[in-house]
């Protein structure tokens, strides 16, 4: 390798240790530095691997600190790989601080893909890949957990999001109070020996965990929030400024409504726009 200094964001295995690959074990054996979350637990990785490399911390409670060493550290010519507990750091793991200072201080940043576990939950969900939303971890309490959980039950993208095992139970009984119905899955310890993937409702779900304890990582992923459009029968004892109101009642946002009323009334989006722009709400 040569001695331009690059920082490199190394995805690492979130269990199943051969999920490593090629590239990132070339990297990791010929860094500078090794960054890492824990320096324990990506000691057992090097050493089943047989890397032996310089490791130093970098967890959320030293990033701010330490990422200004590593700045230092990569000024000198020097590359480093920076690496999280599991999968790809800056993704629900530290990581992001000490990218943004590498790009302000003109260091090239070279992702090392390597597996993430809400896209591997995400694929065997069996819900729409096509577009989706991921949360990260829901709060455990208070109105960050009330904001988080309206954001989820209004939002129309497959939403993922993380928990702890220790909580799962009494947030799929919370959403089981506001959206019973909801397809869902439940995906825990990907990749490793005792994964789980449980499917159905939310309900559903909510009743099949109730008396189990449940262990290992935990990924959720909800379908999203059906758009239901009015009728279009109704539409006719409509004034355009209430024919956009009713979609944007029905969850389209102005822009989406302003399009649907000028292709259901077959009229140029500009004279919709005119009426529309009465309404106040920017949605």
């Amino acid at each position: 390798m040569s001695n331009q200094a690059k920082l490199y964001i190394c995805g690492t295995p979130i269990g199943n240790l051969d999920d490593i690959t090629f590239r990132a074990i070339e990297i990791l054996k010929s860094v500078d530095l090794i960054a890492a979350e824990d320096t324990r637990r990506t000691s057992k990785l090097l050493n089943h691997f047989q890397i032996k490399n310089k490791v130093t911390s970098y967890h959320e409670h030293n990033e701010q600190t330490k990422s200004v060493k590593l700045i230092d550290t990569l000024k000198e010519g020097k590359q480093i790989a920076l690496v999280s507990d599991a999968g790809m750091p800056g993704i629900s793991d530290p990581g992001l601080i000490l990218i943004k200072k590498a790009i302000k201080a003109g260091i090239e940043v070279v992702p090392i893909p390597g597996p993430t576990a809400l896209i591997s939950g995400l694929i065997v969900s069996g819900l729409d890949t096509e577009k989706f939303s991921f949360l990260g971890f829901i709060p455990r309490k208070g109105k960050q957990r009330d904001s988080f959980i309206e954001n989820l039950i209004n939002e129309e993208m497959t939403v993922i999001f993380y928990d702890s095992p220790h909580r799962t139970k009494d947030s799929f009984k919370e959403l089981t109070e506001l959206i019973p119905d909801r397809k869902a899955a439940l995906i825990r310890e990907i990749t490793k020996l005792h994964e789980e993937k449980i499917y159905g409702s939310i309900s559903e779900i909510s009743n099949l965990i109730e008396n189990r304890e449940l262990k290992g990582e935990v990924v959720i992923i909800i379908e999203g929030k059906e758009k239901k459009e009015p009728k279009e029968d109704n539409w006719a004892k409509l004034s355009i400024l209430e024919h956009v109101q009713l979609f944007m009642d029905n969850n389209f946002t102005k822009k989406e409504a302003i399009s649907e009323v000028a292709k259901v009334r077959d009229i140029q989006k500009k004279k919709v726009y005119k009426e529309a722009i009465k309404i106040n709400v920017n949605r």
